[in-house]
């Protein structure tokens, strides 16, 4: 596997909570009490469930030590796009952002695998759900889990079935987190810098007489006369443009962009999270890991939060490679996108603790930078 100039990779959406374990315990740095206390910051606001990658009987050996298990772990990670008061109303999300994140079990490497929303799956039935199952687009099983007010656990619970009856992979954790949270994240850094790297619109937002607003109806599939515009370039974005921007899809490679824009915001946050003008202000590293911690929503198969978050502090500083799935391009079968014969050997290559050895025979694989899908 070529090594090239990524031997040190920035952070990305996957590493994003190690990200904040590390802020905190660099801002805490010689005062015991300071990191506890900038640690309840972050987790007393984070939901928890048990209830996810609850084992049919038997004893939950994690539970009882409250550790994380030697050896690779997998995590999958799960990003919801709702809107403001979708939960109020009992709409339902679909988890457009499906990540697969294997560290290997030196914890100095992480591999990150995206499975497209638009992935045709059988979702499997559920008796504790009435649902009977369905085959249809993977991003649907989080909708159906957390359906008839079952919440984020049940959605988490059926998208990790799926997930798991596609790829064969076994889960060691799950993350939820919703886009529409990081708006608190944002706000305490202050904004972002971002690149943009062609022109592109937004269609969930338009110009009128030179004041952006919220677009109302169905999102347009073409730009609207009066369209808000991200051109490109490099510059500081406001909370809400650098969430908009994360949400961009409508260029030549669609959902693949969009992936990549989520993982250029994370990248920013992290980058921005960690740099001395936050870690030396305790007012905003306080605000900062309070907004993180309402933004996640987590099974950790039984061990507490704060064992988790610092049982893989190591990550934060690991390489994460970020994989090709499918050529990086869109594989049509009816009614959404097929998994290619390549990437159902990554799956299997993960499930069995041998990507490493996978990926010397399938470089092309590996993207260059996590912040660009060629």
């Amino acid at each position: 596997m070529a090594k090239s100039s990524t031997a040190r990779r920035s952070p990305l959406w996957a590493r994003l909570l190690t990200v904040f374990g590390v802020v905190l315990m660099m801002a805490g740095a010689g005062s015991f009490v300071a990191m506890r206390y900038l640690l309840n910051q972050l987790t007393s606001n984070v939901q928890t469930t048990s209830s996810v990658l609850a084992a049919e009987g038997g004893s939950n050996t994690r539970a009882e030590t409250g550790e994380l298990p030697a050896g690779a772990l997998n995590m999958l990670l799960l990003g919801l796009d709702s809107r403001q008061g979708w939960e109020e109303q009992g709409i339902a999300s679909r988890s457009d952002t499906i990540l697969v994140l294997h560290i290997t079990a030196a914890r100095d490497r992480a591999f990150m695998i995206s499975i497209p929303r638009d992935t045709i799956a059988r979702i499997p039935a559920d008796k504790s759900m009435n649902f009977t199952g369905a085959t249809t687009k993977i991003n649907a099983a989080y909708m159906y889990g957390s359906a008839d007010k079952r919440g984020w656990q049940g959605g988490a619970k059926l998208a990790t079935k799926a997930v798991h009856d596609l790829t064969g992979i076994e889960f060691d954790g799950v993350m939820v987190i919703d886009f529409d949270g990081f708006r608190g994240i944002l706000e305490a850094l202050g904004g972002v810098q971002l690149c943009v790297d062609k022109d592109m619109w937004s269609s969930h937002y338009v110009v009128n007489n030179g004041k952006v607003e919220y677009a109302k109806g169905a999102d347009p599939t073409s730009p609207p006369k009066n369209a808000l515009w991200f051109k490109k370039g490099c510059r500081e974005m406001e909370p809400w443009e650098a969430l908009e921007f994360s949400r961009l899809r409508h260029s030549a490679n669609g959902d693949y962009d969009r992936q990549r824009h989520q993982q250029q915001l994370l990248r920013a946050i992290a980058t921005k999270a960690s740099s001395a003008g936050v870690i030396g202000n305790p007012t905003k590293v306080s605000s900062l890991l309070a907004a993180a911690g309402k933004s996640l929503k987590m099974d950790t198969h039984g061990v507490p939060v704060e064992n988790f978050i610092l049982g893989l502090k190591s990550v934060a500083a690991a390489d994460l490679i970020p994989i090709r799935t499918n050529g990086g391009t869109f594989a049509g079968v009816s009614g959404g996108e097929g998994v290619t014969e390549d990437t159902r050997a990554l799956f299997e290559a993960t499930s069995k603790d041998a990507l490493p050895e996978f990926l010397m025979d399938h470089s092309e694989m590996v993207i260059s930078d996590g912040s660009e899908a060629s």
